[in-house]
């Protein structure tokens, strides 16, 4: 991919400006002045579900850049619960789980996908070097990578490609504005400090540009 094509970026909250000002606390989901545009029914049920959604945001990203497909955050999670993606418990909200996504990816998306299990940034270098993509499962700070991660995973990015440094290039729906949103940049090895190893692999045929 050349380095100024940039797969169209969206943050799970979709007023990407202020996702520094909801994670510090200052300002609550239900703030959101452009709520509206996830497709969510009220502002209360956006904010119950933006910071569970970033898998949801990269599959926005995915199939904007792949297919041509202009789905909401709350219409791509409607496709994702009802193929059991997400599972609302007593506990809790549960998911994203990967392999109900991959179904929905290639059954009504026609996605060539695929789980992708004990990887690292080797694997990485290798698909993303052959054109395809990747949502692959992180620590959330690796919107800061100068520091390290108490643990990896528990938040998903979009892998779309390499610079020519060799560096990844990915989207990450919790980054900070100006500075880890879009086209996010890291050498390997620091990605791997994030990275839990698994995700979805999606390989693009005739498909990616």
């Amino acid at each position: 991919m050349p380095n100024g094509d940039v797969p169209a970026y969206y943050s799970q909250w979709v007023s990407s400006e202020h996702v520094a000002d909801i994670l510090a606390g200052h300002m609550s989901a239900a703030e959101d002045p452009r709520w509206a545009e996830s497709g969510a029914a009220n502002a209360q049920e956006y904010a119950c579900w933006a910071s569970h959604i970033c898998g949801m945001a990269c599959t926005k990203m995915l199939l904007e850049e792949l297919n041509d497909e202009r789905l909401t955050l709350f219409e791509l999670l409607t496709q994702c619960r009802e193929a059991s993606g997400y599972v609302v418990t007593e506990e809790g909200i549960k998911g994203l789980y990967y392999r109900p996504l991959v179904q929905l990816l290639r059954e009504r998306h026609q996605l060539d996908a695929e789980v992708v299990e004990h990887v690292d940034a080797g694997h990485f270098l290798q698909w993303l070097g052959e054109g395809h993509r990747v949502i692959a499962s992180v620590h959330p700070s690796i919107r800061t990578p100068e520091l390290s991660p108490p643990h990896r995973g528990g938040h998903l990015v979009y892998l779309f490609g390499l610079d020519g440094r060799g560096r990844l290039r990915f989207n990450n729906p919790s980054g900070l504005p100006g500075a880890s949103q879009a086209d996010a940049r890291l050498e390997p090895s620091v990605f791997d400090r994030f990275s839990a190893g698994r995700g979805i692999l999606v390989r693009c045929h005739q498909l990616c540009p």
